[in-house]
């Protein structure tokens, strides 16, 4: 279940059966993507940075924006970043 305070990040499915754990990609995209500081602590509190960084890395739908930010927050070359790959 997606907690309370996620819910407005998530208006396209049905929050009261989605299993966070279950797509973890999903969820990690959505909220670098439009995630506020309490969605992105939460989602720091939940998954590895390990895989944070993978979807950073890996995300094709993250925009260049969110994908440029990340890649800096994480020390992630640009190159290695699939949305910022032309």
């Amino acid at each position: 279940m997606i907690p309370e305070h996620l819910r407005p990040f998530f208006w396209d499915i049905r929050a009261d059966d989605f299993n966070p754990s279950a797509y973890p990609e999903y969820m990690i995209a959505r909220l670098l993507e439009y995630g506020d500081e309490r969605a992105v602590a939460w989602l720091r509190q939940t998954f590895p940075e390990a895989q944070i960084r993978q979807v950073v890395r890996t995300e094709r739908r993250l925009s260049r924006r969110s994908a440029n930010f990340w890649a800096l927050v994480y020390g992630i070359p640009a190159e290695e970043v699939a949305a910022l790959k032309a």
